[in-house]
């Protein structure tokens, strides 16, 4: 098979879908490469490294064309949209439920699109997992920094200091996200409390934490209750595939602190507060009613280099065995890549997306039979 990793073109986005050590990996077992000049240069990865691994450099509309499979890191934007072809298999993060413009694309242009965040092997989200490991530290270090009175935070140090309060922080959701949050909020020394749904999951926080965060069962009395007394607030809710549910409402923010913080991890689905709308790493916070709101969709992209070499460990494996059989045969033989199959041939096979736009849902199995 062809395969092609483009650069990526996102503001401040700097990861790249296969590194010169996968480039390898591909070539060994009998595959073309094509890598975008500069592709990760950014990070490291010069051209010269590819070329030696065995990938080709060419420029990005030779790739798309000449491409069988585009590995990504990040959903395609519109400038891209034209370099994709029918039938084309596409492997990345695409989010489709919060981006009607993109799954039109590509249904009509047929793409055979499998989305690393919906990939299932055995209830984990392998390919997910590590860039929410990532993006649930970063919430925590970036909602310390923006609380900081210069950016219109609030002024409150996280920590403290011996004879003062430490600041609050709640985490809603106990997944990846919320728990690698909840880790490093703790080691800086801030009061946690951390909401889900999942007593079970609670019961889990409790023992891995040795109690040493607020656990609160995820009701909207709780909420509300939690979030006022907050410094920071970070929303850590997944719903694989599908929208992001609104859990934090434009209303409620009459009861949050002023110059308090919401961070929404869940930006990518749409976000969970009301008031969310993507921001960029150029421009990354915004202020509703005196409560600052950071929203950036691609918060690992600032930490490009752990960033890829996490997810590329992931993503590896699978990507080799739908080249190797191609995505139909692939997605067949391995239930992850039928889980991560999100478009195939004109049909949307993910219920998620069908669900978010009201379009036709056709299951994955069906449309490859």
């Amino acid at each position: 098979m062809v395969i092609g990793c483009p650069k990526e073109i996102k503001v401040h986005e700097y990861r790249v879908g296969l590194t010169p050590s996968n480039v390898h990996e591909y070539k060994e077992a009998g595959h073309k490469i094509f890598i975008e000049h500069d592709a990760g240069s950014a990070i490291g990865f010069s051209d010269e490294e590819y070329h030696k691994a065995g990938a080709e450099i060419v420029d990005k509309e030779t790739l798309f064309k000449q491409s069988d499979m585009i590995i990504k890191v990040k959903e395609p934007i519109e400038s891209e949209y034209n370099y994709f072809k029918e039938g084309q298999t596409l492997f990345t993060y695409l989010h489709l439920a919060a981006d009607r413009k993109l799954t039109d694309m590509l249904l009509e242009k047929k793409i055979n699109a499998v989305a690393y965040e919906t990939i299932k092997v055995r209830n984990v989200l392998p390919c997910l997992a590590p860039m929410s490991s990532i993006a649930g530290r970063l919430a925590v270090i970036e909602s310390a920094k923006y609380i900081q009175k210069t950016f219109g935070g609030n002024g409150t140090l996280l920590s403290g200091i011996p004879g003062t309060p430490k600041g609050k922080v709640t985490i809603i959701g106990a997944g990846v996200v919320g728990l690698n949050a909840a880790q490093l909020a703790v080691g800086m020394g801030a009061d946690v409390t951390i909401l889900d749904i999942d007593t079970a999951r609670l019961a889990y926080v409790d023992q891995i934490f040795n109690m040493r965060i607020h656990t609160l069962f995820s009701s909207r009395a709780n909420l509300l209750s939690s979030i006022a007394d907050s410094d920071v607030v970070i929303g850590a809710v997944l719903i694989p595939g599908a929208k992001a549910p609104k859990l934090v409402k434009k209303d409620d923010l009459q009861c949050m602190k002023v110059g308090s913080i919401l961070t929404d991890v869940a930006i990518d689905q749409g976000g969970c507060f009301e008031t969310s709308r993507p921001t960029t790493h150029d421009n990354p916070i915004f202020d509703i009613d005196g409560i600052l709101h950071y929203c950036v969709a691609n918060m690992p992209g600032a930490v490009a280099k752990t960033a890829t070499l996490a997810l590329t460990d992931s993503t590896l494996n699978f990507g080799l065995n739908i080249a190797k059989l191609g995505v139909k045969e692939a997605a067949l033989k391995d239930s992850g890549i039928l889980e991560g199959l999100n478009t195939y041939n004109g049909k949307c096979t993910y219920k998620g997306v069908s669900d978010a736009f009201g379009i036709a849902y056709t299951e994955a199995k069906e449309v490859l039979c």
